[in-house]
């Protein structure tokens, strides 16, 4: 068993508990991380710091013996920096991604994973200059000592998404005057839906190191897809149950290259229970176990 290996899930953040109860969830899963949203993913309201119950939760962190380091947030899912055609909801999208880079210094939490955005049909190019403008404006009215990196999380192409290759991300960080403080979050299920052959992993991270470089590799998601490579869907699958499958999957996940960077699992609850535990544990094996999810 691979005890070492960095490896959590998605959890919730709600009432009573708050981040202690995300705490006490990751670790109920056998997860040394996790990712979280600092409020709903689907709106800006967010509730005061002090009522977060921070201090207790990073307390727990610490007893349970977690680096803080590889703890990850999520910025919310209504951003979207490319947006031009309408500039209130674009400097809405830049005060909330500003207040959720303050909110995870207040966690002591240093990666904030953000969908780059969608272009709306001005085109690529318009999209990633208009996102590396609205970044590099954020970054630089941040108090001075933020030091929180966003990582650009890569994406399957649905729409008119953009980094939905490499290249794209690889443009997205040069544009910024801020290049130290972007990285990539990896999304196996986006990057077979977009079209990469995860199967040869090899020629994926040749890739990958070619054109953007393993290290500004912050973050991996780790799902399976419902759909073939190139489909642009996006729909997470449970882990060995999808067109990826548990074995090119596996493979990534424990390659020796990744060893210091946190995996994050974000695959569907089935028959609304969370699949987590048995996954990571599979993982962690490294041997997956036919029929698992009757037994979650």
């Amino acid at each position: 068993m691979n005890k070492d290996l960095i490896i959590g899930c998605h959890v919730s953040m709600n009432a009573p508990d708050y981040y202690l109860g995300s705490v006490k969830e990751a670790l109920s899963y056998g997860a040394n991380t996790f990712m979280f949203y600092t409020g709903a993913p689907q709106n800006s309201y967010r509730k005061p710091l002090e009522e977060l119950k921070i201090s207790e939760g990073r307390q727990l962190i610490k007893e349970a013996g977690i680096n803080e380091d590889n703890i990850v947030v999520h910025a919310p899912y209504i951003v979207n920096l490319a947006n031009m055609n309408d500039l209130e909801k674009h400097e809405a999208s830049k005060r909330i991604i500003a207040n959720e880079l303050i909110r995870c210094e207040a966690f002591n939490v240093h990666v904030l994973v953000l969908h780059p955005g969608a272009h709306m049909n001005k085109g690529e190019d318009f999209a990633l200059n208009a996102i590396a403008k609205a970044l590099d404006d954020i970054f630089s009215k941040l108090p001075q000592d933020n030091h929180v990196k966003i990582a650009l999380e890569t994406m399957s192409g649905k729409g008119s998404e953009v980094g939905i290759n490499f290249e794209q991300i690889s443009k997205l960080i040069s544009l910024s005057n801020f290049k130290d403080r972007l990285g990539v979050c990896l999304d196996t299920c986006h990057v077979n839906d977009a079209g990469y052959n995860v199967f040869d992993k090899e020629q994926l991270f040749e890739q990958f190191d070619k054109i953007i470089g393993l290290d500004k590799l912050l973050v991996v998601h780790v799902n399976d897809s419902k759909n073939p490579i190139g489909a642009h869907k996006d729909r997470h699958e449970n882990i060995g149950y999808g067109e990826i499958g548990f074995d090119a999957l596996n493979s990534i996940v424990n390659d020796e290259r990744l060893k210091n960077i946190p995996k994050i699992l974000e695959t569907p609850y089935f028959n609304q229970l969370p699949p987590y535990k048995k996954e990571i544990e599979m993982f962690r094996n490294g041997k997956f176990v036919p029929n698992w999810r009757d037994n979650i």
